[in-house]
Formats: C-alpha cells, sequence, structure tokens
C-alpha cells in the first residue's frame, strides 16, 4: 500500500512539475509575441499587403523570428505575407536538407538561394582573420536581389537586442563612433526596407524559445568558428555587467531610445556653432553643477574602476 501512495504521490509531482513548464513556456511565448509586436507598431514595421522576406540562416534567432512572426500573422488585423528565404553558402558539412524539410512541414512559401560565398570569403580572407565583415556584404547583397526576384517589400533580419547593444560599442571601441543597428533602416541602395522585429527580444529568451521549440540548429563554420572575434568579446562584457549589476544593461539599451543631442558633440548633429542666447528657458539647456543623473544612493553608486 505504502509503494503505491509513494507512487502516485511521484506522479502527482511529475504532473506539476510538468504544468510549470508548460505554463513557463507558455508565458516565454506570450513575452515573444508582445515585444515583436511592439517593435513592429513602434516602428510601423509592417504593413497592410506587405510580403516580408525571413532571413533564415538556421540560427536559433531567425528560427525564432520566423515562427512569432508566423503567429503574430494570424492574429494582426491586417494581411501580410511571409516567405522565407536561406542563402546556402556552400560550407563544408552544411546539412542542405534540414531546412526545406523543416520549412515543408511548416508549409509556408520558401526559397533557397544557393551561391558559394564560403570559398570567396576563405580566399580573399587570410587565415586567422575576421570573415564577418566581408561575409556580411557578400551575403546582404545577394539577399537584395533575391527580395526583388521574389517580389519582397521588406526584408527581416533575426537581430535581437543583445545584438544591438553590442553593435553600439563596436562602433564605439573599434569605431569611433556612436552608432548602432536599428530596428528599421532603408538599404544603402535605397531600394529594401530592411526590418529587425527582434529589436526588443533578449538573446537569451531566444535560446530558450529554440530549446522549448526543438528547432534544427545548423551551426555557422564560418563567424561561428571564430574564437577572438571582437563582437564576442564585447558579449562577454554585457554579461559581465549584467550579472554584476542587474539593470546596467537594461539602461544602455534604454539609453539608445532616449538621445539628446545637445549633450554630444557632433557638430552636424546640432547647431553649436550657430547657437545663440535668446533668453527663453529650455529644459535641455545646462544646468551649473548638475548632480550626476544617477538616483541610486551613494552607498551603491559605481565607481569608474568597477567598470
Amino acid at each position: 500500500m505504502s509503494a503505491v501512495m509513494n507512487e502516485v504521490s511521484a506522479e502527482a509531482t511529475d504532473a506539476k512539475k510538468l504544468e510549470k513548464i508548460a505554463h513557463e513556456n507558455n508565458k516565454l511565448h506570450k513575452r515573444l509575441c508582445r515585444l515583436v509586436g511592439q517593435a513592429i507598431g513602434d516602428f510601423n514595421m509592417i504593413e497592410d499587403g506587405d510580403k516580408v522576406m525571413v532571413c533564415l540562416s538556421g540560427g536559433k534567432d531567425s528560427y525564432a523570428l520566423l515562427d512569432i512572426l508566423m503567429t503574430l500573422r494570424e492574429r494582426a488585423p491586417i494581411h501580410f505575407d511571409i516567405v522565407a528565404v536561406n542563402l546556402d553558402q556552400k560550407q563544408p558539412n552544411f546539412p542542405a536538407e534540414v531546412l526545406p524539410a523543416y520549412l515543408d512541414k511548416l508549409g509556408i512559401p520558401y526559397h533557397i538561394e544557393n551561391q558559394d560565398t564560403y570559398s570567396i570569403v576563405k580566399r580573399l580572407i587570410p587565415e586567422g582573420k575576421t570573415t564577418c565583415s566581408l561575409c556580411s556584404r557578400l551575403r546582404r547583397g545577394i539577399l537584395y536581389r533575391v527580395a526583388d526576384e521574389l517580389g519582397c517589400n521588406k526584408i527581416a533580419l533575426g537581430h535581437h537586442r543583445d545584438d544591438i547593444l553590442e553593435t553600439f560599442f563596436l562602433n564605439m571601441f573599434f569605431g569611433a563612433k556612436i552608432k548602432g543597428m536599428p530596428a528599421k533602416l532603408v538599404s544603402d541602395d535605397g531600394k529594401h526596407m530592411v526590418i529587425r522585429p527582434l529589436a526588443y527580444v533578449k538573446e537569451a529568451d531566444t535560446e530558450r524559445y529554440a530549446e522549448v521549440k526543438g528547432f534544427p540548429i545548423i551551426p555557422c563554420d564560418l563567424c561561428g568558428s571564430q574564437e577572438n572575434l571582437q563582437r564576442k568579446q564585447i558579449k562577454a562584457m554585457l554579461r559581465d555587467w549584467e550579472k554584476k549589476h542587474p539593470g546596467r544593461v537594461e539602461n544602455i539599451f534604454s539609453s539608445l531610445t532616449t538621445v539628446v543631442p545637445s549633450h554630444l558633440m557632433d557638430r552636424d548633429l546640432f547647431g553649436f556653432v550657430e547657437l545663440k542666447t535668446d533668453g527663453v528657458p529650455n529644459p535641455n539647456g545646462d544646468i551649473a553643477f548638475d548632480e550626476e543623473p544617477c538616483s541610486t544612493p551613494a552607498s551603491n553608486t559605481i565607481s569608474l574602476t568597477q567598470l
């Protein structure tokens, strides 16, 4: 009798665990839908009648992007079409059958573009040097062409919040400029609208979502195999900051949406040269000996040596 009761108790415990896991997974899905929907609304990324080309690399982020956009398409008050596109760059050991099988199962339109950019990158970039820049340019040019051929007026990329922050610091540390990765931007040829619906989504959430959904992840043998990339160093820095000072990374991301040109030093962005006094109070004017913009108690302030 005791053994039976223990077995029943164990089954009840397992059932509760499964119920909790299902609840957490459902919360994650809802959060992703909310954040992606918010980004689309904030930046007017998708409009009625759009045909959106979703760039599917085989990584966790692009899988999540496609999955959430498919969900939102069913709920949206407007109509837009989705076509998934993968660029097969002919990397060694690339499992070419994985994505077609996955997309056939989803039942959505897709296109596989075959272009041997791998050989070009390996031929032109010396061994040990970063391949990302050339690879990205080649890939983007091909995707622009494919978008034209498929009649897509929007190109959706799977960059998330962490990618945007990493790009911001990469440009600051190594490019000496304040420049990030916008949620929406016209391509350099002026013909294509590039959107990033995952702009508000944390990478940790796409990682977890990929586990939950069991996406057939395909690793990259080019950039994914390089261990000394500057981006990886920035990623490690941000993760360390978030671990030691929770909320710091969120504040940095929020700062990208609240820019005060008059308090920077770009003479092209703000008319410092022509600036004159006019006697009219200005809330953005200089405040002599203003306090640091931080409400943290003095005992918890962060010194420069902690950065």
